[in-house]
């Protein structure tokens, strides 16, 4: 009976970690760079345009809903700006979902 509740203990005690560590991937961030078109100005795709912001070497993809939103600004002129959002990870790329873009006057 005790060797039961210390498992449990210590798979409440691991399960508590990974909550913690999940709820601090999917924190706020600010990115600061240059906002482009992936397709026109980068190169980096063909077909549709999509928007991305370039931090020094690395570039974040914008979710869906917020490269349409932001694109028409910078298709034919990249812009210096700041993006807050959600990064995360997938197929190799990194991602934001966007929550507020803000273009350098």
């Amino acid at each position: 009976m005790k060797t039961a509740v210390k498992v449990c203990l210590s798979l409440a005690v691991v399960l508590g970690f990974l909550v913690l560590a999940r709820a601090e991937d999917e924190k706020e961030k600010t990115l600061k760079g240059t906002i482009t078109c992936a397709k026109c100005d980068l190169k980096l795709i063909k077909g549709k345009c999509h928007t991305v912001i370039k931090v020094k070497d690395t570039v974040y993809w914008f979710d869906d809903v917020g490269s349409k939103k932001y694109h028409k600004p910078i298709c034919t002129e990249a812009k210096e700006g700041t993006v807050k959002g959600v990064v995360s990870e997938k197929d190799n790329k990194k991602w934001i979902k966007v929550s507020d873009v803000k273009f350098k006057e």
